[in-house]
């Protein structure tokens, strides 16, 4: 790896990106009893690291392939970081974007003078008709991570990191798509301070980094989470993972979640509202300091990309809460007799704060509460539960069942008597037209639809909850059906909340 290490320190970045700041989390750092720092990418002209990259790669083509323009598939951040380094340079530059891909990410692209093109639903679609655009034309494809110039590019952030902070630095946390922005910052850094820990942060839902390192070799995902778009990818570079297996500490995971509270933490900080991706490093860090107990020591976040939609800090604002660990939802049935609601809040609640609250009844005798509190530690979750079963109530712990945080909190009801035999899904739906239409003609034939919810998420997916009345026959049928639409789903009909709430 010392020819990528060369390569990072004659990296020609500063002709377009700028040198961020390395900022002191000031009041986070009192609370955890450790110096945390951020290391601002989001600063840079683009809001991402990914310009470093991008500008690396394309300033080191040779004059002919220079005049033969550029070409790269992606739904953000290395799309911004491509255009605005080839303009740059004078170099013609063809960007293809899923078709999801929200208006303000396109304009932003052809405003900094790139050429886009909208094909698929997805990166993975987007990048098949790149690869077969660039055959037609001979446009030189700027991946976004799987290339030395590019990787060595992203390993200036660690760079500049350790020149900024000389003196102790016990670990440095990288948030991980497809492994560039990782690979050059763990090379750079064991190369020159090996004794610094490197950890990659992903999400729960896309781990493709931490599934490979697991195997001890690539793995493709089957699907990938779309609240982080910016590292959503199914399967990390064959050069990456060389180079993150070798040189990373290890791979944290962290839930949406914890994303959100992740994003809180750097906004609290920084006043900048970064994305999810962005927001990643943060919750690694802090699940790192919850899980270590460590104190005293000097640990660096680095944040990605403040590309952020206006329109999903909805979603960040609800979730953030449970992330931090500051509420817990429970299931709790209660005797369906007068002034028992009164005892369970009363006698159960106390002087908690109740942040949800939603009563239905089910039969003579009994009733279920779906009921948010506030708390201070995630112990106090276990507490109340044993609290609320030594004084005979049944219940059931929900903050991390995502069904209940994404839908039954928002549409409490009860089981129609008459479908017996009712199958409930949870599916992402990409916003674009048609996208209902196409699920609807999926399972056309004996199914009706018995629910269905939507819950817009302010990202390019929307979630939706459906229940569908099934005869005994047609189950395998539907599976087919279902698996060949290519949205993402997961199956709800033996999660605990469904049973109880609808």
């Amino acid at each position: 790896m010392e020819r990528l290490f060369k390569k990072i320190l004659t990296s020609s970045v500063y002709e377009a990106a700028i040198e961020t700041s390395l900022d002191k989390a000031e009041l986070l750092s009192e609370r955890w009893h450790n110096t945390l720092l951020l290391k601002r990418e989001d600063q840079q002209p683009v809001f991402s690291f990914k310009l470093r990259g991008a500008y690396n790669k394309i300033a080191n083509l040779t004059d002919s392939e220079k005049s033969r323009g550029v070409i790269a598939a992606s739904a953000g951040n290395h799309a911004q970081g491509v255009a605005y380094g080839a303009a740059r340079l004078g170099i013609s530059a063809l960007i293809v974007m899923p078709t999801t891909t929200p208006q303000i990410k396109v304009e932003a692209v052809a405003k900094l003078g790139g050429e886009v093109v909208l094909s698929g639903e997805n990166y993975s679609e987007a990048a098949q008709h790149a690869e077969a655009l660039q055959q037609t034309s001979g446009r030189v494809f700027i991946h976004p991570f799987d290339d030395e110039l590019v990787i060595a590019g992203q390993g200036t952030v660690a760079d500049e990191l350790l020149r900024q902070n000389p003196g102790r630095l016990d670990a440095v946390f990288v948030p991980v798509g497809g492994g560039g922005l990782a690979a050059g910052v763990a090379v750079y850094i064991k190369t020159l301070r090996p004794e610094i820990k490197v950890f990659g942060v992903e999400p729960k839902d896309s781990d493709a980094m931490y599934q490979s390192m697991q195997k001890g070799e690539r793995v493709q995902l089957k699907s990938v989470g779309i609240f982080a778009d910016g590292v959503a990818v199914r399967q990390v570079g064959a050069l990456t993972f060389e180079v993150c297996q070798k040189y990373l500490d290890g791979v944290i995971r962290v839930s949406t979640d914890e994303i959100c509270g992740g994003i809180k933490a750097v906004y609290q900080s920084t006043r900048s509202v970064v994305e999810p991706a962005g927001g990643l490093a943060m919750a690694g860090m802090l699940q790192y300091i919850n899980e270590t107990g460590c104190s005293g020591e000097t640990l660096v976040a680095i944040n990605s990309g403040a590309n952020m939609n206006f329109e999903r800090l909805r979603f960040v604002a609800e979730r953030t809460v449970v992330g931090e660990q500051q509420e817990a939802l429970f299931a709790v049935t209660i005797p369906e007799e007068p002034g028992s609601l009164k005892k369970f809040c009363v006698e159960m609640v106390g002087n908690r704060n109740i942040t949800e609250f939603n009563y239905r009844f089910r039969t003579p005798s009994q009733a279920h509460i779906f009921v948010g509190i506030s708390i201070s530690h995630r112990s106090e979750r276990a507490a109340f539960s044993a609290q609320l079963t030594s004084a005979g109530y049944e219940n059931q712990d929900l903050t991390d069942n995502e069904l209940a945080k994404t839908h039954i909190r928002y549409m409490v009801g009860g089981h129609a008597e008459s479908v017996k035999n009712e199958k409930l899904f949870r599916f992402w739906f990409p916003e674009t037209p048609g996208a209902l239409a196409k699920f609807l003609d999926a399972t056309r034939g004996r199914r009706n639809i018995s629910l269905f919810h939507y819950r817009a998420q302010g990202g390019d997916f929307g979630r939706v909850l459906i229940g569908l009345a099934l005869d005994d026959t047609d189950d395998a049928e539907l599976y087919d059906r279902l698996d060949a639409l290519g949205y993402r789903y997961v199956e709800e009909t033996d999660n605990p909340a469904y049973a109880l709430f609808l």
